[in-house]
Parts: C-alpha cells; structure tokens; sequence
C-alpha cells in the first residue's frame, strides 16, 4: 500500500468510530460516545502522520503529541507553518487533552466509575459536536 492508501484506511475506521459514538449517542451509552470520539480523532491523526511521513505512527495515544511530531516533518512544514493550522492546533490542545482522559477511564476500571458518574447526555454531545468540528478540519490537512 502506498501512503495514501493506508491513509484511506486510517481515514474508514476512523470515520467508522465517529459513526459509533453518533450511534451511542442515540442509545444513551454516554461514556462510548467520548471513548469513540477520542478514538476516531486519534485514528485520523494517525493517518495524517503515515501519509505525510511514510512511517509508522507513534505508539501513544495522545493525539498531542502524533501532531507535534507531525509537524516536525519537511513533508508537513507547509501546513505546519500555515498561521490557521498554528492557531487551530493551540486552540484544540485542550479538548486533545481531554480526549486522552476518556481513553485511559475505558481501560481502568477505577477511571471509568468516575467518569461514567460525570459524562451524560449533555457533556456527550458537547464532545461529540467538538470531535465532529475537529475532524472536519483534520480531513482538510490531508495533501
């Protein structure tokens, strides 16, 4: 596969996770809504990293860091330069930063009791609107 085929592949389970938080949503599953959002954006992060650099991503789910290192890359620095990317990427670190606290409460117990008790029907659709805004403009940075 080429990199921007695997990107593609990236991009389908990507789009396919946000198409299950949207389905959580509906059946009020509130806590898979904001693990699947931090798991669609992160794919989709990912993807952006392969098609630009041609390399495996790192092994981290915090989205934070893939798109720094990211940036760091000759192939990405047109984008990474661009004073909207600079601006847009400083303005979403903080729901980035978020997202990861939703992936570690699904993979401990102990997280996932206090999360479960603060994420309902409002806080997932805010996040669920946040991921739709963020992915839209990650799908923008693609070559």
């Amino acid at each position: 596969m080429n990199n921007n085929e695997k990107y593609e592949y990236w991009e389908d389970i990507a789009e396919y996770d946000l198409a299950t938080a949207r389905a959580m949503l509906q059946s009020g599953r509130y806590l898979y809504v904001v693990f699947m959002c931090q798991q669609a954006i992160e794919k989709l992060v990912k993807g952006l990293y392969v098609l630009y650099t041609g390399e495996e991503p790192p092994r981290t789910h915090n989205i934070w860091l893939v798109l720094s290192a990211l940036a760091e890359y000759e192939s990405f620095q047109q984008k990474a330069n661009d004073a909207t990317f600079v601006e847009k990427k400083a303005t979403y670190k903080p729901f980035f930063a978020e997202l990861v606290a939703y992936y570690i409460s699904e993979r401990y117990p102990s997280y996932r009791e206090k999360l479960s008790m603060s994420v309902k029907e409002e806080k997932a659709r805010q996040v669920m609107g946040k991921t739709e805004e963020v992915f839209r403009w990650l799908q923008s940075l693609r070559k």
